[in-house]
């Protein structure tokens, strides 16, 4: 997937596919660094952390996030994105859970089917490319 024409966001994410958590009383350090772009700044990796890993790609590359640690913070972030215009490296915000608040974020990497494909951290306690419903997408973002 990595192309010169990919923004340098994706290139660092795609660079991380494999970190993971550690389970048990111990805590990976790689991920404390993706938590450490936000105002939160999680001391542990079993606090969600798919928009800190969001944020600290943007920021290991000269750009700008929300420094938020809630997914659907990116909704105002950038421009927003038509689906049908999506191009690797856009911001996939998604419904998750019940609450107005819940959502997950990552990197936009292409369609299958219906269905988005998602670099992100924090998908199955790890940085990966999972494939997320299209039904649940609230938006897409681009840096401005």
């Amino acid at each position: 997937m990595s192309s010169s024409l990919s923004p340098l966001h994706l290139l660092a994410a795609e660079r991380e596919l494999g970190v993971q958590e550690i389970k048990g009383d111990q805590h990976n350090p790689r991920i404390l660094a993706y938590h450490a772009a936000t105002s939160l700044a999680a001391s542990d990796d079993e606090t969600p952390w798919c928009a800190s890993f969001v944020n600290w790609c943007l920021e290991v590359t000269g750009e700008h996030g929300t420094r938020s640690a809630t997914a659907r913070s990116f909704l105002t972030w950038g421009q927003a994105v038509e689906p049908s215009a999506a191009q690797p490296g856009d911001v996939a915000v998604f419904k998750r859970g019940s609450s107005p608040w819940q959502g997950h974020v990552g990197f936009f990497v292409g369609w299958d089917g219906d269905d988005i494909c998602l670099l992100g951290g924090n998908q199955n306690d790890r940085v990966s490319i999972t494939r997320y419903p299209g039904t649940k997408l609230l938006g897409l973002r681009r840096a401005a």
